[in-house]
């Protein structure tokens, strides 16, 4: 096999593609589920499509176009496919109804996505009645089943999920009573904000957290607290009565098999280390969407993908490059940066998310002291992934990448 490709939702359809494209013979898709499309299916709502396809779209019709383009190109795809190891040496070992196999291919992308953080990972003492799900979750429930978590419900954290489930519970029905954030920001998108919560009157209520579930069989109520220094200010929590309680507190790349292949992570975003081309520490195995790192658009997960797709194709032609790298480190107010080095004489995009909320930011670009490139931005916040450009001849003479904001 030429390339394996693992997980089909957007990442994995649009790497097929583009790899299909560019000449690759043989492409297959490994799939745990029943549909391609991945989490788009459950994602009812508009706002997909804008940078890729020039038209908004909902998240089930996203799907079909990379999934209508990928039966164009006459992708191979396994359905109800569970992938249970990869090896350094591009050996893949799958299971499913046909029994238990192994495939080596000459090259491999990872786009196995992301999971939700989950209630035993917060430590929130009291009860454990029914009624708390992860917001992505409820979402399934409600758009692909039909069924309603709860008539009154508190959201914990304001990640997206959490911020457009609060709209699709309130357009259901629902009372939405708030959604708390302990940090001192949200870490949702702006637009999600205004259409999401601004739009339908629902609070939110930044540096407060869930200090105590209270409900043994069904969910009564939870009690909400002010913080500080992440921890409940005692004497000031206020009990709100409710029968559902969302939690959107991030999600986490799922890299398990990347670990089982030696794949290099980066111990803040929990993804695969990878250079400008996608490539990881291991010959031949690529890495890109949210199995990299948290995206927050569709559309950016497909044009990561798109090239993910291209080094794929290239590497199973030529093989490793032997290019210079030049590796990118985040400076004073960034917490990660995507691709983790640049290779010599490409054209590169930089993702970063800073550590904090500046408005009136300068990202600059340094190699040591020299300044490389410099870009004004109106505001930076955690919550909305940064980027800024950078041409091959700008790095070409650079033995190191760093970014930093001023102000």
């Amino acid at each position: 096999m030429d390339l394996i490709i693992i997980g089909g939702g957007p990442a994995g359809l649009s790497a097929a593609i583009k790899a299909k494209e560019d000449g690759v013979k043989n492409v297959c898709i490994l799939e745990r589920n029943t549909h391609l499309g991945g989490i788009l299916n459950q994602c009812i709502h508009h706002g997909f499509g804008l940078h890729v396809f020039k038209e908004e779209l909902t998240g089930p019709e996203y799907a079909q176009r990379l999934i209508n383009r990928a039966k164009e190109l006459e992708v191979d795809f396994l359905l109800n496919t569970m992938v249970t190891d990869i090896t350094n040496k591009r050996v893949v070992s799958y299971v499913n109804r046909e029994g238990a196999k192994q495939i080596e291919a000459k090259a491999i992308i990872l786009g196995m996505g992301c999971r939700e953080r989950t209630r035993g990972a917060l430590g929130i003492p009291g009860d454990r009645g029914r009624g708390i799900f992860s917001a992505g979750t409820a979402q399934a429930l409600v758009n692909m089943k039909g069924i309603m978590p709860g008539k009154r419900v508190v959201i914990l954290g304001s990640g997206d999920i959490g911020l457009i489930m609060a709209r699709r519970m309130a357009l259901e029905g629902a009372e939405v009573l708030g959604v708390y954030e302990i940090m001192p920001y949200s870490s949702g998108l702006k637009r999600n904000i205004a259409q999401c919560l601004n739009d339908y009157g629902i609070p939110l209520k930044l540096s407060h957290t869930v200090s105590r579930i209270v409900g043994r069989k069904r969910l009564e109520g939870v009690y909400v607290s002010p913080v500080e220094n992440f921890m409940p200010i005692p004497g000031q929590e206020e009990f709100i009565p409710c029968d559902t309680l969302l939690l959107s507190v991030g999600l986490l790349p799922e890299n398990e098999l990347s670990k089982k292949a030696g794949v290099a992570l980066s111990p803040i975003t929990g993804g695969a280390i990878v250079g400008s081309d996608l490539s990881t520490n291991i010959p031949g195995i690529f890495s890109c969407g949210n199995v990299l790192h948290v995206h927050d658009l569709a559309d950016d997960v497909t044009l990561e993908a798109y090239r993910a797709g291209s080094a794929a194709a290239e590497f199973i032609k030529h093989g490793t490059s032997n290019k210079k790298r030049i590796e990118v480190k985040p400076g004073k107010g960034v917490r990660y940066i995507s691709p983790n080095y640049i290779i010599e004489g490409q054209e590169v995009e930089l993702l970063f998310r800073s550590d904090g909320v500046y408005p009136k930011a300068k990202i600059k670009v340094l190699d040591g002291d020299r300044l490389i490139k410099s870009a004004a931005r109106r505001i930076i916040t955690p919550g909305e992934m940064a980027k800024i450009n950078l041409k091959a001849e700008e790095i070409k003479e650079a033995t190191s990448c760093q970014i930093e904001l001023g102000f």
